[in-house]
């Protein structure tokens, strides 16, 4: 891990937190967590210790840093953020051109808009992500990113084709063109976060090839948990499922399909490969720095 990377705090700081009110417990996703108690854990770990910490959700933003939040649909997860992880600094983007397409699409979206600006978080209209950005600061003509998260939860273009090898390549276009972007607006040191669905087609995209060819690297994957931000609905990319009748609900439920979230950071500034480990480590093996759990 690169030498200005950021640190995030173990224990971190709960501006919003109510009393009596710990929140989800969590675990954050950084290799220097491990490392915060000198003590030296006691070998021979249960089976049932193991599980227990395994199954401890991972979270790979901490309250402080500044996040942008890419492909929104209903804003629950980024209301999730600010109430239920205490995130001081989030904007969330949509590809709707404005609050009236919005609502067409997920009619409940008012409420998740109402709890994100009340706690100043801000929402941008009509951002595409693949041709977004640069979201920073200003130095001398250039723009400078100053995101220390991006986050695309579950990103797809809808249903443009039928045709599975159309539909993969249209997807990992989209993706290739949004790491570029996303390029733009992160910080030194910063990470970019992509969700996706286990299995086919999905894994069909290929991402950590298309990432890699955009500069960047996985640094870490692991189970993304739906249960860890209370409130969080997944969306499709057309709108909400609706019934015969046209009433809202039924259809599959997106957060209780396996997903998978991986982490990638710049190659200069992510981990180097040790030539002396060569072999292949478990989709299921806990690596801190460049490997899966």
């Amino acid at each position: 891990m690169g030498g200005k990377r950021r640190k995030l705090a173990q224990h971190p700081t709960k501006p919003r937190q109510p009393p009596g009110n710990s929140g989800p417990k969590v675990k954050t996703s950084s290799a220097n967590a491990n490392n915060a108690n000198p003590k030296k854990k006691p070998s021979g770990a249960t089976p049932a210790r193991q599980q227990a910490q395994h199954s401890e959700p991972i979270i790979p933003f901490a309250p402080e840093d500044k996040i942008l939040l890419v492909g929104e649909g209903d804003l629950s997860f980024a209301a999730s953020l600010i109430e239920h992880h205490y995130c001081a600094d989030v904007t969330a983007t949509v590809l709707e051109k404005s609050l009236e397409e919005l609502s067409e699409k997920y009619p409940h979206v008012e409420e998740n808009i109402a709890r994100i600006e009340a706690e100043d978080g801000k929402i941008i209209y009509n951002i595409d992500a693949t041709k977004m950005g640069p979201f920073g600061v200003k130095k001398d003509r250039d723009t400078v990113g100053n995101m220390d998260r991006i986050i695309f939860n579950f990103p797809h273009v809808g249903g443009k084709s039928t045709d599975v090898n159309r539909q993969v390549r249209y997807n990992q276009e989209m993706l290739v063109s949004f790491f570029n972007r996303a390029m733009l607006s992160l910080a030194p040191g910063g990470s970019i976060i992509v969700t996706l669905f286990e299995g086919e087609p999905y894994t069909l995209w290929n991402i950590r090839d298309l990432a890699r060819h955009s500069g960047l690297q996985v640094e870490r994957s692991f189970k993304f948990q739906a249960s860890a931000y209370p409130g969080y609905h997944h969306t499709r990319t057309l709108g909400v499922v609706r019934s015969k009748t046209g009433e809202v609900g039924g259809g599959w439920k997106g957060e209780e399909r396996a997903a998978r979230s991986y982490i990638f950071v710049r190659k200069e500034e992510g981990p180097k490969p040790d030539p002396k480990k060569n072999k292949k480590r478990s989709r299921d093996q806990d690596d801190e720095s460049s490997g899966d759990e």
